[in-house]
């Protein structure tokens, strides 16, 4: 059982990112636990909670540990896969049991006692949302390029018509995808208006006019910290070719939410 106060992190094990931060913390000798409760819970991996006379406690068991839940200090939210069911479940009952994971583990996983989160799930969730983003851009005083979010084609067509530098579009989600079951991305690309076709009347779309970049900017906040990084790419996306970014520290400005 782990004794001392834990890093728990949630996340795929594809994730190289979460690989390095593991290993860092490794160095400096703070105890981390990894899962990914999506696909950890079954393939042998256990978590329970107990709620008991005004208290709370709990236990996760992985293939290599043993955490007691009170002893988790802080959750690091990363890239936890879907909760998808047990593989050799089919149909409804892949269903349940995923939608049950999801409602069960992943309530207990946000509300672990005492625990500090980055970022807390359910905060990831609400901002996920595009057309919530830019609202609140909006809010905070930042530009945000003229944009619209439309299933209508006719709509989406005038918007492309009066943008003399051009527009792009966004896809709202990161859906999975997989074409001849090999897996697939939509990446942010320059649309015409020739392009725009009845078949943007299934769902809503994200077109946005395009704007010229020197480099990307992401910033990252950690209680009142700010931590900026430049993203030098050849590319509209820069997430397209990665081995063809570099990414450099950047101060990132003083800045005064209105």
């Amino acid at each position: 059982m782990e004794g001392r106060r834990s890093v728990l992190v949630l996340t795929n094990p594809c994730d190289v990112t979460a690989d390095v931060v593991l290993r860092l913390l490794a160095e400096r000798r703070l105890s981390a636990v990894r899962l990914d409760p999506g696909a950890d819970l079954h393939a042998g991996a256990s978590l329970t909670a107990t709620y008991r006379a005004g208290k709370q406690w709990g236990t996760l068991r992985t293939a290599s540990r043993e955490l007691d839940t009170t002893r988790v200090r802080s959750v690091w939210v990363r890239r936890p896969s879907p909760y998808g069911g047990p593989p050799a479940l089919a149909g409804q009952d892949r269903r349940f049991a995923a939608e049950q994971s999801l409602w069960g583990a992943g309530g207990i996983l946000a509300s672990l006692t005492g625990a500090s989160y980055l970022n807390h799930p359910w905060n990831n969730r609400a901002a996920e949302f595009k057309p919530s983003q830019l609202f609140t851009a909006q809010r905070c005083g930042f530009l945000v390029p003229s944009t619209v979010v439309t299933n209508d084609p006719q709509e989406a067509r005038e918007f492309v018509t009066f943008q003399p530098g051009g527009v792009v579009y966004k896809p709202l989600w990161n859906t999975p995808y997989r074409v001849d079951d090999q897996p697939h991305s939509v990446w942010v690309r320059e649309v015409y208006g020739p392009e725009i076709t009845d078949a943007v009347s299934v769902c809503p779309h994200m077109f946005q006019a395009k704007v010229d970049k020197a480099f990307d900017v992401r910033v990252t906040a950690v209680g009142d910290r700010l931590f900026g990084v430049r993203i030098d790419s050849p590319d509209i996306d820069w997430r397209h070719r990665q081995n063809l970014m570099t990414c450099t520290p950047v101060e990132v400005p003083e800045w005064r939410v209105r």
